[in-house]
């Protein structure tokens, strides 16, 4: 089980993320179009800058949804390897079994 600071702030980060996300997508496109001047770009980074640290995308980290494991995190099921094994072998995934051969 992960410390309930670390899955709380990035909760956080999150939400912060989320608010953020179409005015540094709006200042992505202006940085990377051929069409906007250089003073255009300019202030696009400088604006990109003023944002939130957090507001970045790249400070998520994928955690367990049930106990917020940071590692050997399965993006298929949002779980860590050992919660995927415990809900799988109760029988609790559906469309997973335990295979042989």
């Amino acid at each position: 089980m992960a410390k309930k600071s670390k899955i709380a702030k990035d909760r956080q980060r999150r939400i912060v993320v989320a608010r953020h996300a179409e005015r540094r997508a709006e200042l992505k496109d202006t940085i990377r179009s051929p069409a906007s001047t250089k003073q255009q770009r300019a202030e696009a980074q400088l604006a990109l800058q003023r944002l939130p640290r957090d507001a970045s995308p790249i400070r998520l980290r994928n955690r367990d949804a049930v106990d917020g494991r940071p590692r050997a995190f399965h993006r298929a099921f949002g779980l860590s390897r050992i919660r995927l094994r415990e809900l799988a072998h109760r029988g609790e995934l559906p469309g997973v079994s335990k295979s042989s051969w």
